[in-house]
């Protein structure tokens, strides 16, 4: 059987589209509006399919996107999505093929890094992907998650506000939001479009959500945004709504928490979803009894993938001074090599290619990218034999440089 695997052209995407939703278990049938809608989001030239006698059978496309690392730096990294291979198709290496088209695309166009969101755990470290991020989501039990809460007035002021003007103000604070946080993304117009409603998929049932803005105390500039939705349910005379948080970013700490503290004080609100939140978020500190918050879920989220290694590890900072020598095991070829990192103390750092040097670490690319934004340990990596010691202290100075304050954290789905 001959495949043809090629980026695909403007008389493709419908039936792109269509296998696309198979591939993620919705309806072939994808109507001719949201074609148009969806063909915008679409750039042709990072979009692949894999065509058997003109039938499209499996997909794939990038986007680029910033990702912001510890330090506050953005680095330009080729986001994947929507990768599907068709049931009657498997195991035949086609992700393989498609993936590495996009990797050696990604690196001829000098994007340090590629980022993903991984279905399924066991697909992508064979292509070089490490998890970089985790999520958490908790279900709060309201009336005991408050109790005997002391009254908190937050300075500044909260609104809720219209989605035309969560439209207008979103961007920018975001924007704010994201340089502030290493593992965030951002956003296009286009996100904003779809989550005030402006834009609509016709297939998607549409419940307009609620959106309250935090105003600086001094200034009046948004600096908080929080998106939600409740369920009006009453069992007799007796409200038991839960109430579900798309989205809530804030560029200070004050607005975090003055939004969270307006959430928890919703009228009829009997319990609260949180939406996926950095593992380390401070809404159970905020809590009078935080054993009524349950995990609804802790797992892996964003995934990532060195494509230039020295550019990616001098892009962020570092904790402390030190200098490592990293053998990075790459069996692509993107990222292998071996690297000495110097950091200063002002936690800048260079990272150049030392082919002669001696290791103090030998380490896979993929679990070199699981420690790149902070949130894994060299130490524990070391534990369960992922990578190899030169130096007897190794593994201890890389946890000491890659170290981060706040655990990365991405929240949003791509």
């Amino acid at each position: 059987m001959t495949l043809d695997v090629r980026t695909i052209t403007d008389s493709d995407v419908p039936q792109w589209l269509s296998a696309l939703n198979v591939g993620f278990l919705h309806a072939a049938t994808v109507p001719d509006e949201e074609v148009e809608i969806r063909r915008a989001g679409l750039d042709l030239d990072r979009t692949q399919g894999a065509f058997d006698e003109g039938r499209c059978v499996a997909t794939f496309r990038s986007m680029p996107r910033e990702l912001t690392v510890p330090g506050g730096a953005l680095v330009a990294a080729d986001a994947i999505t929507n990768v599907s291979v068709s049931a009657t198709h498997r195991r035949r290496g086609i992700a393989g093929r498609m993936m590495a088209n996009a990797l050696t695309a990604a690196k001829e166009r000098g994007d340090a890094l590629a980022i993903l969101i991984a279905a399924e755990y066991p697909i992508y470290g064979r292509f070089g992907f490490g998890p970089a991020t985790t999520i958490t989501e908790w279900e709060i039990e309201v009336a005991r998650a408050t109790k005997s809460a002391p009254a908190v007035v937050e300075p500044g002021r909260l609104e809720v506000i219209t989605p035309a003007e969560a439209l207008k103000i979103g961007p920018e604070l975001h924007d704010r939001f994201r340089r502030l946080t290493p593992g965030a993304i951002n956003r296009l117009d286009r996100w904003w479009e779809l989550s005030t409603g402006t834009v609509r998929m016709p297939s998607e049932d549409w419940k307009e959500p609620l959106f309250v803005v935090h105003r600086d105390a001094s200034t009046g500039r948004p600096d908080g945004l929080a998106t939600y939705r409740v369920e009006e349910k009453w069992q007799g005379m007796l409200p038991n709504c839960p109430l579900t948080v798309s989205h809530l970013i804030a560029a200070t700490p004050t607005a975090e928490r003055a939004l969270w503290r307006y959430l928890l004080s919703v009228d009829w609100v009997t319990t609260i979803h949180t939406g996926l939140r950095a593992p380390d978020d401070i809404l159970l500190a905020l809590l009078t009894d935080p054993r009524a918050a349950r995990v609804s879920h802790s797992t892996d989220l964003m995934w990532l993938r060195l494509l230039d290694t020295p550019r990616a590890l001098s892009a962020r900072t570092y904790a402390t001074p030190g200098t490592l020598v990293l053998a990075v095991d790459d069996p692509a070829g993107h990222a292998s090599g071996t690297f000495r990192l110097e950091a200063a103390p002002d936690g800048t750092a260079t990272c150049t290619p030392a082919p002669d040097a001696a290791p103090d670490l030998t380490l896979t690319a993929a679990d070199l990218a699981t420690l790149y934004l902070g949130d894994a340990s060299a130490a524990r990596l070391s534990a369960l034999g992922n990578l190899t010691e030169h130096t007897p202290d190794a593994a201890a100075r890389t946890d000491a440089l890659f170290r981060t304050p706040r655990r990365p954290w991405c929240p949003d789905i791509f």
